[in-house]
């Protein structure tokens, strides 16, 4: 892929990272520290249990170098823009969603290097000439996630009511440009896309299924709300999927390992409209 496309992959972005930060406040990030036990959970489910069952998925199902590092990819990255709405639609615990969202943004910058660094040492082959340079990710990070995120709240804070305005149309623009973004990827990769599809489906289902499941069972064994519960869920198991791709163009400049980012940023939308489906077929109010 061209360094055009990864132009416009970081613009893209940059945008819905900017669109977050219209929906964040410092209380946001106050609330880690007056709710610790749900936060910590749901970081430790993000952070860690994730990467570590996409290891387990990629290395029991002897996956291929290319969906391997696009699996562990996927896993290093937090949880998705549009899980905030997720959660909002399955009744779960909004401020604790959002909260983990912003957390893990910031934490992943320093963490998902080392993911990937750890899977292409681990998974490539001697034909894949792959370099990570954790530093120049890291200041890529900053560039495509943390500043745009933080200019997204000083206007917020600023202009209150403009960013109130301005959240729902750039939400749609978010979900417009992942849409786009997942169309490029197919189009570009149309020639050896259906053999990998075939290779990165299930583990794509299995990631999302298993993540979900966990995130929910352990909120669940340490005594939290059904509604934080569901938080949890949510934010495990949807993933930064346009972030994933960007990094895969940029990073790592492979286009191939965001294949599996593609399919699940796909799949982890069906898993979603279950719970709330269910959560509304039950009647949940609060």
């Amino acid at each position: 892929m061209d360094s055009t496309t990864g132009i416009i992959l970081a613009i893209s972005l940059i945008i819905i990272m900017f669109g977050m930060g219209l929906s964040l406040t410092i209380s946001d990030f106050k609330r880690i520290f007056i709710y610790p036990k749900a936060i910590i959970i749901g970081l430790c489910c993000q952070i860690i249990i994730l990467p570590v069952i996409g290891f387990a998925i990629a290395t029991i199902l002897n996956l291929s170098p290319t969906i391997a590092i696009g699996i562990m990819l996927l896993s290093a990255c937090p949880g998705g823009p549009t899980s905030n709405m997720l959660t909002f639609l399955a009744k779960g615990d909004l401020a604790l969603s959002v909260s983990l969202t912003a957390a893990a943004s910031i934490l992943t910058i320093f963490t998902i290097p080392l993911i990937v660094q750890f899977a292409v040492q681990e998974f490539a082959n001697e034909s894949q000439i792959i370099s990570v340079d954790a530093i120049t990710m890291i200041k890529q990070l900053l560039v495509i996630v943390l500043i745009p995120v933080s200019i997204g709240m000083w206007v917020k804070h600023k202009f209150g009511a403009f960013a109130t305005r301005m959240e729902k149309p750039v939400k749609i623009i978010s979900a417009i440009i992942f849409i786009l973004v997942i169309v490029g990827i197919t189009l570009s990769l149309r020639d050896v896309i259906v053999s990998y599809l075939k290779e990165a489906g299930l583990p794509a289902v299995l990631l999302n299924l298993s993540t979900m499941t966990i995130g929910f069972v352990l909120a669940v064994l340490f005594k939290l709300s059904k509604k934080q519960a569901i938080s949890i869920s949510i934010e495990t198991g949807i993933q930064n999927g346009t972030l994933a791709i960007t990094l895969a163009t940029i990073a790592l400049n492979n286009a191939e390992f965001a294949i599996v980012p593609a399919i699940y940023g796909l799949l982890m939308y069906i898993s979603a409209t279950i719970i709330i489906l269910s959560r509304k077929s039950l009647g949940v109010k609060n």
